[in-house]
């Protein structure tokens, strides 16, 4: 079973924010079935810009299924999945693709590094570029 399928089952729909370095039209085609179900309330992302020719080539799919997707310097692999009444990090060692090589990481509903893990979300938006900025140039 999908991690984020998983925390689903426990909070119910949520919100979720998604930072990875790199993803992948299988990982958008899931998050596509769980925000049609209902499940995913909102989400958005931050991709690094090197993988933006790629993120770029998901665009018309991503644009289906994203609220909002940026573009910045990051290497960060992380999900936070939040409603009324749940929080829940997700941090890991994976990018959101499809990969056959050992990764970790770690799930916690520790409010503080919730906050830490939101305060770096906010400084990633900061610092980058709204994807549809990318293709409309």
């Amino acid at each position: 079973m999908d991690i984020v399928d998983w925390i689903l089952d426990q909070t119910g729909p949520a919100d979720i924010m998604i930072s990875t370095f790199s993803t992948s039209e299988e990982f958008v085609r899931r998050l596509w079935r769980m925000k049609a179900r209902g499940r995913v309330l909102s989400c958005s992302m931050f991709c690094d810009l090197r993988a933006a020719r790629k993120t770029a080539g998901l665009y018309t799919f991503i644009r289906n299924v994203f609220d909002a997707v940026a573009l910045c310097e990051n290497h960060s692999k992380a999900l936070l999945i939040t409603n009324s009444s749940h929080c829940v990090a997700v941090v890991t060692s994976q990018n959101q693709t499809r990969g056959d090589r050992y990764e970790c990481g770690i799930i916690t509903t520790d409010h503080h590094t919730i906050v830490k893990l939101r305060e770096g979300f906010d400084a990633l938006a900061e610092k980058s570029l709204p994807i549809e900025r990318l293709i409309s140039d």
